[in-house]
């Protein structure tokens, strides 16, 4: 029996392997804090707001609703991840070395890391990953932003 191609045969062209590498551990480290979310809420059976208690204790700091800082947790991902990703992919679109973009993500998934576990989940939820975490984060988003517009300066005739 022969195998033949029926229709157009086209090589396969990867068009953003950097960015598409990258989903699958962004996505599992989603999944995790989603999943600390859905767990105090059915450990609480809290099932809408964000606290277990309704009013806020004076030592938050030290003694945290667990609900709320999982939805803090989740929400900072949210915040964060989907424009870094967006900043990434028109990177990747015009040109930008897949080495460094690779790196960058790799650096953006340990800040997000380092903010959650052990910033926020860190001792009084200001462990040092919480400063490292945050304002990595920022940078990584000025820094790819900016790479992003210079990778284009020939369009703005620079």
């Amino acid at each position: 029996m022969s195998s033949h191609t029926i229709g157009l045969s086209l090589p396969r062209v990867l068009f953003l392997p950097v960015t598409g590498t990258w989903t699958l551990p962004f996505a599992a480290y989603l999944i995790l804090l989603s999943g600390r979310t859905v767990y105090q809420r059915l450990r609480h059976e809290k099932y809408l707001g964000d606290k277990v208690a309704q009013e806020s204790s004076n030592d938050e700091q030290s003694n945290p609703d667990p609900l709320h800082l999982a939805v803090r947790a989740h929400q900072n991902f949210i915040e964060n991840v989907p424009l870094a990703f967006i900043f990434a992919l028109v990177a990747e679109l015009n040109g930008g070395n897949k080495k460094a973009l690779n790196y960058g993500m790799a650096a953006l998934l340990a800040l997000r890391i380092l903010h959650v576990e052990f910033g926020m989940y860190g001792p009084q939820t200001v462990g040092a990953g919480r400063p490292v975490g945050y304002y990595g984060t920022q940078a990584w988003l000025a820094g790819m932003a900016a790479y992003g517009s210079y990778l284009v300066k020939a369009y703005w005739g620079f």
